[in-house]
Parts: C-alpha cells; structure tokens; sequence
C-alpha cells in the first residue's frame, strides 16, 4: 500500500535527505587515486553519527549481513560494493550509494564519481546517467502515472546506446528505507500491471542504473555486489523526491 506524506512529513524527511547530500559532498571530495572505499565509508559512517542518524545499509539482513554504511561499487559493479582495502586508481569511475534515518524519516542517494580523468565511453555513460534522473525529475511534475515517467527514462537510456538494468528497481520511502511502490527504470506489460498515480504526497527514491555493454547482471561471491556481465562499466544514480502541490522536490539534495 502506498502511503502518501503530509508536508510537515516531507519537510522531516528533507532533513534526512541533506543529511545524505551532506555525505556525498563529504565522500567526493575524497574520490582521489589512492584512497581506500574503507576510508571513505568511514568518513560517511561517522558524520551519520555525529549528527545522530542511523545508517540504513549497515545491518541490512542477508546471506551475510551488510556491513557498511555505504555501498561502493566501482567500474563493472553495478551495486551493492562492500567497501574494502580496495584503493581508488585513475580513470575509475564510483557509484556511491548510502541513506540514513534521522529523527524517524528515511534519505537515500546515489551517485557516480569520476577519479580523475576517465575515458570518453566513461564519460558519456555518466552524462546519460545523470540526464536520465534528471529526466525522471522534470517528467514527475508533467505526467500522470509513473510508466510515462519510466518510458521516458528508458528511450534516454537506449537511444544514447546503452542499457537498462532490469534487474533492480527503485523504491517507495518514508519512515523506512523500502516501501511500496516498486520503481522500475523501464516499461514492460507486467510492470505496467503496478503502475500508479503521481499523486501530491508521493515520496519514492527513484535511481536508474545504466550499463555500458548489456541490461544483464550477476551476484558476486561476497553475496551483495552485483556487477555487469560482460564486464562493461555501470552508472547509478539516485534521488529521494516528493511530489508536492507545486511540483517535484529533490529531498536529497543540499
């Protein structure tokens, strides 16, 4: 069941969505040749809790419970990375990906870094990204329901040449991290089943994920990281939004 916010709820919940967007300033300004993901999960794990907010990913249940407040998943890893010893080398691209809970309201937020110069299929990959959630944005005030919004992402993604990942979606949030309804990046007849309203009230973290070489994935011996299966480089990026009375308002940004 979909549960629409109330503005004063909305507004808790931008507080929660800076506070992300507060941590993805702090972890690109560490995205440099040389740093551990380790290191920049940490940096992010403590300002959650300096100011008194519980990271969502840490803990999450699974085959081994995931253990960082961050996940980072780096070139051919599409998401879910478990930060490691791993050090970030020239020409590497970073999706970063955390949340948090802060007073009882949920944020959540992705984005793709560059560490230094990258290729030009690097490039591209991370323009289309960024342009098919700012897309997602702008299509969210104008349309109806959200598989107008999803079609639009979708023909972004393919007509530059390159695929969507169909395995993950994005996500109702509010008082917890994943709520209904389930956010797909694509059209098809069966998720067109579950499409919905976007209605005033609606708060969803919408996040495509766009692969250079194919739309198909795989999970990782480590149980969480899932990477392209052709090795081909991914982009993730992602916004927690509201729709409100006047338009779409992006909770996770500063």
């Amino acid at each position: 069941m979909i549960v629409l916010k109330s503005p004063a709820e909305i507004e808790l919940m931008r507080e929660a969505g800076r506070l992300v967007a507060q941590a993805h300033q702090l972890a690109g300004a560490m995205m440099v040749p040389g740093v551990t993901t380790r290191e920049i999960d940490q940096a992010v794990d403590e300002l959650f809790a300096q100011r008194g907010a519980a990271p969502l990913f840490k803990g999450v249940p699974g085959p081994v419970p995931f253990p960082a407040a961050t996940c980072i998943s780096i070139n051919d890893e599409v998401v879910h990375g478990i930060p490691s010893d791993r050090k970030l080398l020239e020409g590497d691209i970073v999706s970063l990906d955390t949340g948090c809970r802060l007073n009882g309201w949920c944020g959540d937020s992705a984005w793709t870094y560059a560490v230094g110069q990258i290729d030009a299929e690097k490039q591209r990959l991370m323009e289309v990204g960024e342009a098919t959630l700012a897309i997602a944005v702008e299509e969210m005030s104008r349309q109806p329901t959200w598989s107008k919004v999803a079609a639009r992402m979708e023909s972004t993604v393919l007509d530059a040449g390159f695929f969507v990942v169909e395995d993950l979606v994005g996500h109702g949030i509010g008082r917890e991290m994943h709520e209904d309804p389930q956010v797909p990046n694509f059209v098809t007849s069966e998720l067109a089943e579950h499409d919905f309203r976007l209605a005033a009230g609606l708060t969803v973290a919408v996040e495509p994920m766009v692969n250079a070489g194919t739309a198909d994935v795989l999970l990782t011996e480590d149980h969480w990281t899932i990477v392209t299966a052709d090795g081909s480089p991914s982009v993730h990026f992602e916004h927690t939004l509201a729709v409100c009375e006047k338009g779409v308002v992006v909770l996770t940004a500063l």
